[in-house]
């Protein structure tokens, strides 16, 4: 009772410093005020809240697919591929609505990612560091390719933005896309279950009746609307998916229907701290969020990755 009252108040803190922290004054004239808040402040905190909830989710259901606490969307490809599939429907149909690119994306980081599972089963397991870097390399690769083609076709200004990972740009009528995050956290939670059979490895999972390829797909599938729904609004943001889940499961332990919810709002108010620490670090610029959070998710990637060695051995 006492961890989610502590929950609440911290939550409760940071939704006011991101509504109140801003270039624009909210205590002149009743009228402009009330528009920023409503047009801009409450739409980016939101915004904030719902991408870092759900990566954070999207970080648990990698984890468990691949049986490694060391990856994450943003370490196998995800991103990536899901920003290929924006930039083949802006080159063939510019003018596609919203949604359309939103759906593209989402295809595509889904292919993107079960091309890194079947890439994971030729990983050795022995050493669980070896995953995540062949995750790296393979990101690095679809990054490149995306990266051409934006270059030969006079896009890397777009590639700019869904790398951002930043906030500034949130407004009223260009964010609630994200809402989409609110009702897949709620599917996660309801195949919490099923997810966690996931993580013992597809021999157990069958022997305890589960269809494996079935729920992998499925779990796969809302991982890949999160990170396509994130891109499209907001850009990229790497890591929350690795550092929130690794946090809460030190933390707690492995329960995971019991943990879910912690790590949706460890994930969103974290993304949301790093969001404001952005705008007050060089006020009245802003520093996105996403470059604020990679600072401090690659510290806790390279210590994991330090750790995990010693962890394998024990």
């Amino acid at each position: 009772m006492k961890l989610w009252l502590y929950a609440t108040l911290t939550l409760a803190l940071l939704v006011g410093a991101s509504c109140l922290i801003g270039v624009a004054d909210l205590f002149g004239s009743d009228l402009d005020g009330q528009m920023v808040m409503v047009v801009s402040r409450l739409p980016r905190t939101f915004a904030a809240l719902l991408a870092g909830a759900g990566l954070a989710l999207a970080g648990v259901v990698v984890q468990m697919s691949v049986q490694n606490r060391l990856v994450e969307p943003s370490l196998v490809g995800t991103p990536e591929s899901a920003m290929l599939g924006l930039l083949i429907v802006t080159l063939i149909a510019p003018g596609a609505a919203l949604m359309v690119k939103m759906s593209v994306a989402a295809g595509a980081a889904l292919v993107g990612t079960l091309v890194f599972l079947w890439l994971a089963r030729h990983v050795p397991r022995r050493d669980p560091v070896l995953l995540p870097l062949v995750g790296l390399i393979y990101g690095g690769i679809i990054g490149a390719a995306v990266l051409w083609l934006a270059w030969t076709t006079d896009l890397v200004q777009y590639i700019g933005v869904w790398q951002s990972g930043e906030f500034s740009g949130v407004l009223q009528g260009r964010y609630e896309l994200l809402w989409i995050v609110a009702l897949v956290a709620t599917l996660v939670w309801l195949a919490a279950d099923r997810i966690t059979m996931l993580g013992l490895g597809e021999d157990a999972a069958r022997s305890l009746g589960l269809d494996y390829r079935q729920t992998l797909l499925a779990g796969l599938i809302l991982v890949s609307i999160i990170v396509a729904v994130v891109v499209v609004s907001v850009g990229s943001i790497p890591f929350v998916g690795l550092v929130v889940p690794n946090i809460v499961s030190r933390w707690r332990g492995d329960n995971l229907r019991r943990n879910l919810p912690l790590v949706a709002w460890l994930g969103g108010t974290m993304v949301l701290a790093c969001d404001i620490i952005g705008r007050i670090i060089r006020f009245p610029y802003e520093i996105p969020a996403g470059t604020v959070f990679a600072v401090l998710g690659a510290a806790v990637f390279l210590w994991l990755l330090h750790a995990a060695p010693r962890r394998s051995h024990g």
